[in-house]
């Protein structure tokens, strides 16, 4: 089974791509998803109990959480250090049920893989990028997004320059849906060529 690392900055379109990936046979794993799905259950009361005031009836407050996180690299790591364990252990779980399920490939979707040091874990490397002019108009387009709040994103991540340089595969997202989609299908065939010729 090949373990294909899916990351780019924000805005650059990743969960889009990572669709394609799902419509292409992949079982994907993605870490966003999965923290919403903490942030609502079992992380609740580790996040409560470190930033107080930060949940409610319905889980993790993200706005109070996101005043008292963003720009502050201590409290950061501190809530890095509560989350990256559990999803560690709901990927864990996800690479036993495709296992059992003989999938070929699985899509790790990780926004942070570069700077987590998540490469460990991947076979691939894929970064999905568009240039800076659309990522800024596609972040800034969201609900409860300013300026400020976008940068302090963007000064966690690494540069895109820099993913690019590291990724074996780069899929551009700013040139429409279907050519994100036949630049998908090549990485897997070219993937899968790979793979068949190490084997051999």
């Amino acid at each position: 089974m090949i373990k294909i690392g899916l990351t780019g900055s924000i805005g650059m379109g990743k969960s889009t791509t990572g669709q394609i990936f799902v419509e292409l046979g992949c079982p994907l794993h993605d870490a966003d998803a999965t923290v919403h799905r903490l942030y609502q259950g079992k992380a609740v009361p580790l996040i409560e109990q470190a930033f107080p005031g930060t949940t409610n009836d319905k889980g993790v407050d993200r706005q109070a959480l996101a005043k008292q996180v963003l720009g502050n690299d201590e409290a950061m790591k501190k809530l890095e250090g509560l989350i990256h364990p559990l999803v560690h252990e709901e990927e864990r779980l996800f690479f036993e049920k495709a296992i059992q399920e003989c999938a070929e490939y699985v899509i790790l979707d990780i926004p942070l893989l570069f700077e987590t040091k998540a490469t460990a874990r991947c076979d691939v490397i894929i970064v999905v990028s568009a240039p800076e002019e659309v990522q800024r108009e596609r972040v800034l387009a969201r609900p409860n997004m300013t300026i400020e709040k976008f940068e302090a994103i963007k000064a966690r991540q690494m540069p895109d320059a820099e993913k690019r340089k590291r990724a074996d595969y780069v899929i551009e997202t700013d040139k429409g849906l279907e050519a994100a989609k036949e630049q998908a299908r090549q990485v897997l065939a070219d993937i899968k060529q790979h793979n068949l010729m190490k084997r051999k």
